[in-house]
């Protein structure tokens, strides 16, 4: 059996009973259930559909994402998510780079980086380098002036945690906002790389290994090695490029407004909804969301 599951922008609202019924009509259905009124149903159906994507393309031009997945196991036992432009709106080292007056440079790099255009080690090493000379205390700035939460983010983890889930953030960010991030939304721990200074200044260099797109793997398969779980157990959330090897391999990957090169590579893709959507393509309502 297979799940299908539409919903919208909750701020927005605009799935109507008409929409999820003329598609479960049209592809054999069984009754709708309502998640959350006019933001998110789904239904079950006995076979995958052929035109999936030819509907997905038109659901998208409603302001309506379309998630169909195997029924079974869909409530998952580890959340991996990724931080920057995932569960923070913001690419924390753009908002360095802001501060430090050279965003335009730093923003560019970063944005081949993430659409998988250049090496991401090598495209972390230069911007950090251009950072060179800035005080620590540009840190504490950027994270009180400038890092603001994805929204839906408390609830998806404080959600799966109250159902005995482990949620770790795995970032290509720095652990001086990967850490304070993750206390603020109550993950388990958080890794990340770590930006050198010396005497109260940012050297330019960063930890080394880098946690870039094998290190998110090797975190996944750490995790649930120490869990006795598999990856089917995984529900996997990122943005970018270096984040395509966790998606892969987890049970559920998740590509939530990410680049075009990663969304093309995943089959559940969420340009709509924001965190929360990752509740309900597990099959939790609304009304069983944990609000901090």
């Amino acid at each position: 059996m297979f799940t299908v599951t539409l919903l919208t922008a909750p701020a927005r609202k605009t799935l109507t009973p008409e929409m999820a019924e003329n598609l479960r009509n049209a592809w054999g259905g069984s009754t709708a259930i309502w998640l959350s009124p006019h933001e998110a149903a789904e239904f079950a159906m006995p076979e995958m559909p052929d035109n999936r994507w030819q509907v997905w393309e038109e659901l998208q031009k409603m302001g309506v994402d379309l998630v169909v997945q195997s029924s079974d196991g869909r409530r998952k036992k580890v959340l991996l998510a990724d931080m920057d432009s995932t569960m923070i709106r913001e690419e924390c080292i753009d908002e360095l780079a802001e501060a430090a007056g050279i965003g335009d440079r730093v923003k560019e790099i970063t944005a081949r980086a993430m659409n998988g255009e250049l090496n991401f080690d090598d495209a972390l090493r230069e911007r950090v380098g251009l950072l060179k000379g800035q005080t620590n205390g540009i840190i504490d700035e950027v994270l009180e002036t400038r890092i603001n939460l994805m929204p839906g983010g408390q609830a998806l983890v404080a959600t799966m945690r109250a159902h005995s889930a482990y949620a770790a953030l795995v970032s290509g960010g720095f652990t001086a906002f990967a850490v304070p991030v993750a206390a603020k939304l109550g993950f388990d721990e958080a890794r990340a790389n770590t930006l050198i200074s010396k005497d109260g200044k940012l050297s330019g260099k960063v930890g080394t290994p880098i946690l870039g797109r094998d290190a998110k793997v090797a975190a996944l398969n750490e995790i649930i090695g120490a869990r006795g779980l598999e990856a089917s157990d995984v529900l996997a959330v990122g943005d970018g490029a270096n984040d395509l090897g966790m998606l892969g391999l987890a049970g559920t990957g998740v590509a939530l407004h990410a680049k075009p090169l990663v969304a093309a590579e995943c089959d559940i893709r969420i340009n709509h909804g924001d965190l929360t959507a990752l509740l309900y393509i597990q099959g939790y309502s609304s009304g069983e969301f944990v609000v901090c």
